[in-house]
């Protein structure tokens, strides 16, 4: 499958949409993280008291709840990647878009709170060696 190459303006015209699915994406990985938390005390708790029946009716309904989490997670990550958007730091939201440059690939850079594209980089190279547009 060949990759897809974005003009600046149709990644800029996706940076909207980028930002509400990365905090679509944050909002779902924060609620994954603390019902993880939420469920390892109560595992240690069952071990530490020999727990009851009902509390592992609760981890087994908390695993569930992980489960869709993980799911409804993955499939926003899918969203991203599905438009051919290359992501390179979920938490950051940072992300590649393939370009091409003087007749060879390159990325436009973005990262998350950055109104629009004004960096690109080599595609051998990072966030840290952008180069203004």
């Amino acid at each position: 499958m060949r990759r897809r190459l974005f003009t600046l303006e149709q990644a800029n015209h996706l940076i909207p949409w980028l930002e509400r699915t990365f905090q679509r994406l944050m909002s779902s990985r924060e609620q994954l993280d603390d019902t993880r938390e939420r469920l390892t005390g109560i595992q240690r708790e069952l071990q530490r008291l020999n727990g009851t029946f009902e509390r592992y009716n609760e981890i087994n309904s908390m695993q569930a709840e992980l489960d869709t989490m993980d799911k409804e997670l993955n499939e926003i990550v899918d969203e991203i990647i599905a438009e051919g958007i290359i992501i390179r730091d979920i938490p950051r939201g940072l992300v590649d878009f393939p370009h091409l440059r003087d007749d060879r690939e390159v990325y436009l850079c973005w990262i998350s709170g950055e109104e629009r594209i004004e960096f690109w980089h080599e595609t051998n190279r990072g966030f840290d060696h952008r180069q203004p547009l």
